[in-house]
């Protein structure tokens, strides 16, 4: 009896930490931002705006013309800050397009705690931020989630319709990732920022490019799949074989921005 009672306090006890710890293991910010010219990132513009909550953020608008085919809002993943995109950025703006990265609160420098409730709050900041500029075309906006992004680009998607939503390893929930890394807790109880990406995704009316990887640990393949079904046409789906989740091939690899600006042109 006091074993089962011992077993029982230490389960209750791991679920209560898991609880109070459970952000810690969702969000990895990281606050050091060089310089943009130090990491090979030229045409960049610093820009910071404010979200409904008052908070300020920060993040590059990047363009090598004035007259940029799309303009592509990123939404990061849970980890790093906006300069791990530079690269991403980089690609995309030699290939004609513009491009605005910013990071959420708590990353990058910024003010603040991220949750769910707060990357909505800041995604829709972005978009307006994106808008009030003169030479952006609201038209030919296009978002780009990364990862957990994916998530807040949906959502945001499904709020304010872009001309094109680019998925790359996008999740049917945070419930349905927890359950895969984790069977053996009770995910569905403990989680507070659920991402339901696969609720959101029949409302989207917009074309949507959905990007995995055929090695991914982190986000299976087959959830990026499910999330791909349950899009409204006109859709794409492009899997990267054998590229893992972090692997350099679905952050600038040729097939993937190659694969992207196909999409985008055809809908041009």
């Amino acid at each position: 009896m006091r074993l089962v009672l011992s077993s029982g306090i230490v389960l209750v006890a791991m679920l209560v930490l898991v609880w109070a710890l459970q952000r810690k293991l969702i969000y990895f910010p990281s606050s050091d931002v060089p310089d943009p010219d130090t990491i090979g990132l030229s045409g960049v513009v610093r820009v910071t705006f404010p979200t409904t909550d008052g908070l300020t953020l920060h993040g590059w608008f990047v363009s090598r013309t004035s007259t940029p085919e799309f303009v592509v809002l990123i939404f990061n993943g849970n980890a790093g800050n906006r300069a791990h995109r530079a690269a991403l950025a980089d690609a995309l703006s030699r290939s004609g397009l513009a491009v605005f990265v910013f990071d959420y609160r708590g990353y990058g420098g910024n003010p603040g705690t991220p949750s769910e409730d707060g990357l909505r709050l800041d995604a829709r900041a972005a978009r307006r931020a994106l808008l009030a500029r003169a030479d952006v075309d609201a038209a030919r906006v296009v978002y780009f989630g990364e990862s957990l992004g994916t998530a807040v680009a949906a959502e945001l998607a499904a709020e304010h319709p872009p001309a094109a939503l680019v998925l790359r390893s996008p999740f049917a929930s945070m419930t349905a990732v927890g359950r895969h890394h984790y069977p053996w807790l009770p995910v569905g109880l403990l989680l507070r920022d659920r991402f339901e990406t696969l609720e959101r995704i029949p409302r989207i009316r917009a074309p949507i490019l959905v990007i995995a990887g055929g090695a991914d640990h982190i986000v299976p393949t087959t959830q990026s799949r499910r999330v791909f079904e349950a899009a409204n046409e006109p859709k794409s789906l492009l899997v990267i074989p054998d590229a893992d989740h972090n692997d350099d091939a679905l952050f600038t690899g040729r097939p993937m921005i190659e694969g992207m600006l196909r999409f985008l042109r055809h809908l041009r």
